[in-house]
């Protein structure tokens, strides 16, 4: 296939989806990767091209080249999968697992790489440069490259099976989420709020189905174990949802992850002990802030030392209000967000169903993109000329103040079939500028956000709402880098427990009053969000804090010591470690079939393996840095310009640490972050 007639060869601006079929997959991956190899060939047959001009910026451009031929496939197979995309994906990432484990064991090229370094001129270089430099090091040294046969040719087994293995588990997941439905009876309908109702209309018309139909789509879940006055329904739902892709529950078998696990645990093992790291855990820390594990397992620690305390007490309150008010004799966990909802509801007297009228998601996008103008000096403006990969998708140009355009953005915000769950970002483009080759960075923003309904807007809750920002804050991170080179612009590079600042520190606005005023009406009347109704949901912010740290710490150790501590003598020991973990930070320790590891994506097939810890660690540094505009004013452009000028626009062309310490005069404290879960410093 030729690249007039391939659509993922050709050279436009953006990806053009309805063109794209799973045949046009692996002929446009195979032509890349041919003239890539024929590219690393010639530059290291060569020994003049040792500087970074006729080495380093060819390889960044093939690397872009190689990433925008793969993004729209990889985007594609998470946003509308079908059986010949998925087919045509993971033989394709086959081939791009080989090509990258092959080019990081290139030894004649590994020497070129270090003879720039070397060179007289390189501390001439600006610190862009040399920091793609030593970062090419790093990642040659970490795949591998002074390894000797056999460890040599096992390493990249490894690497090729690890990325085979890790696709099929997270592809388990959406299987075994796709494949249970649940028609309900008007009975079971009760407690549910028009909102859910419609959402579940909307389900079974997706079937083709009248009535109402649960699914397992994560609105659909959160709505039923918050709302659904039937506790048998709320049991079999939580039952579904926590067993899925493992060997209990409905689909017991059928789509099971419980040896991909084990799988997925010992070659990760094998490969941190064939780099000479005494575990994976140790691999991982090797480009992260924290560095050590002692390091993170004690941030994790003296964290749950605060939380747990917090959250037995939210628990007995808990407890007790279910059975005084609800006669729930025994708390179970399929109880405990519907328990927790009204009791909030008692407590501060509103509901997220109060709020939800306010936040239509039309309202909410112009609002985030209001935010973004006042803060960081950007406009996002439609474009209506953009081929989609869904008609729900919109496509915006980032036009910063001098009138120019930076970057591009897709959003795609609903829920449906063939979609992984989850929000995220990912990039489209890569920001590139060598004097030969120009691109806009361009990203892609997923949510899966209950759609419109009965004439409606979408009507989001706040906690969409925060999703929303945090996503929107990768996004930013990587539309207004300034860094010319892909491989250190935008959140690439960037030290895996920081990249999460811009995300969480974007939150944050989401819960103040100059910001809200500036979207949440309510979709009726227009009117905006009453004073009585903010006060109540800032009292409520820190309701259950506690309980909901103790679950990401439980997420956090159990993802780390189950990395660290891996015995090939014993595998992955994944349901002890998480019972040992529980018991150390957990308040509600869930039933013995629960199989909360088999559908954990993020640490399976979603690049968090021991890096979990990255969202409370992060939280530190965006919880302070927020501060500053807490000191200057949300909207305070002095600050908002510093901000970007030293955070976002840097990526990762130096460390995190000194990125934070520019923008913020010093290193970053936690007392920011105690205060924003309502626990004392």
């Amino acid at each position: 296939m030729t690249q007039p007639n391939n659509p993922l060869l050709g050279d436009a601006e953006l990806p053009p989806f309805s063109a794209i079929t799973p045949e046009h997959v692996n002929p446009a991956i195979d032509a890349v990767l041919a003239d890539f190899r024929a590219a690393v060939d010639r530059l290291t047959a060569d020994p003049t091209e040792r500087d970074f001009a006729t080495l380093m910026a060819p390889l960044e451009r093939w690397e872009e080249r190689l990433g925008r031929t793969f993004a729209p496939v990889s985007h594609l197979h998470g946003v509308k999968d079908s059986p010949e995309l998925r087919e045509a994906y993971s033989a394709a990432l086959e081939k791009l697992t080989e090509h990258g484990t092959e080019l990081g064991q290139n030894r004649a090229l590994y020497e070129a790489v270090k003879a720039v370094r070397e060179a007289p001129g390189f501390e001439a270089l600006d610190l862009a440069r040399r920091t793609v430099v030593e970062d090419s090091l790093r990642g040659f040294r970490l795949s591998g490259v002074a390894l000797e046969e056999p460890a040599r040719s096992r390493f990249k087994d490894i690497q090729s099976l690890l990325s085979k293995t890790e696709t099929e588990f997270e592809e388990a997941v959406l299987d075994a989420t796709d494949a249970w439905t649940r028609p309900l009876t008007d009975e079971e309908l009760a407690g549910l709020p028009e909102s859910a109702r419609a959402m579940l209309r909307t389900m079974a018309q997706e079937k083709s189905l009248d009535g109402h139909l649960a699914t397992l789509k994560g609105p659909v879940v959160q709505a039923i174990l918050t709302f659904a006055d039937s506790r048998a329904l709320r049991a079999e739902i939580y039952a579904a949802y926590n067993t899925r892709a493992s060997d209990q529950g409905p689909q017991a078998g059928t789509h099971d992850n419980s040896q991909r696990i084990e799988s997925i645990l010992a070659l990760r093992h094998e490969a941190a002990q064939l780099l000479d790291f005494p575990s994976n855990a140790h691999l991982s820390l090797a480009d992260k802030m924290a560095g050590t594990p002692e390091r993170v397992l004690g941030f994790l620690r003296e964290l749950a030392a605060k939380a747990r305390p917090v959250a037995l007490r939210e628990l007995t309150a808990l407890r007790a209000f279910a059975s005084s008010e609800l006669g729930l004799e025994s708390l179970e966990p399929w109880d405990v967000a519907y328990a927790s909802e009204k009791l909030r509801e008692k407590l501060f007297d509103f509901s997220e169903e109060d709020i939800k009228p306010y936040f239509p998601l039309p309202a909410v996008m112009q609002g985030l993109f209001t935010v973004a103008e006042r803060v960081f000096g950007v406009r996002l403006v439609e474009r209506a000329d953009v081929d989609t990969w869904h008609p729900d998708v919109h496509f915006f140009d980032v036009v910063d103040c001098d009138g120019a355009v930076r970057a591009g953005v897709y959003l795609d915000h609903y829920a449906r079939s063939g979609k992984r769950g989850g929000a995220w970002m990912d990039v489209c483009r890569s920001r590139m500028n060598d004097g030969e080759s120009l691109f806009k960075p361009v990203a892609y923003l997923t949510c899966n956000f209950a759609p419109p309904s009965d004439g409606k807007p979408a009507l989001l809750t706040h906690d969409d709402v925060i999703t929303l920002f945090h996503e929107f804050g990768h996004g930013i991170h990587h539309l207004l880098t300034e860094v010319d080179w892909p491989s250190i612009g935008g959140i690439s590079g960037v030290e895996w427990d920081a990249v999460e600042l811009p995300s969480q520190f974007m939150e944050n606005f989401a819960w103040e009053r100059e910001a809200l005023d500036v979207f949440a009406r309510h979709h009726e009347t227009g009117e905006r969000l009453p004073e009585a109704l903010y006060q109540k949901m800032l009292q409520a912010r820190h309701f259950h804090a506690g309980l909901f740290l103790v679950r990401q710490l439980e997420f956090a150790l159990f993802d780390f010591r189950l990395h660290l501590e891996f015995d090939p003598a014993q595998g992955a020991r994944a349901l002890q470690i998480l019972d040992e973990v529980r018991a150390e930070v957990a308040v509600l320790p869930p039933p013995s079939w629960h199989r909360g590891p088999h559908a954990f994506t993020h640490i399976f097939s979603g690049g968090y393996a021991a890096g979990y810890y990255s969202y409370l660690w992060a939280e530190v540094l965006s919880a302070d840095a927020f501060s500053a505009f807490e000191e200057a004013g949300v909207f305070d452009s002095a600050t908002g310009a510093r901000y970007r000028r030293e955070i976002l626009a840097v990526g990762g062309s130096r460390p995190a640490l000194e990125s934070f310490i520019a923008f913020r005069g010093r290193e970053p404290q936690p007392d920011a972050l105690l205060r924003s879960y309502g626990l004392a410093a």
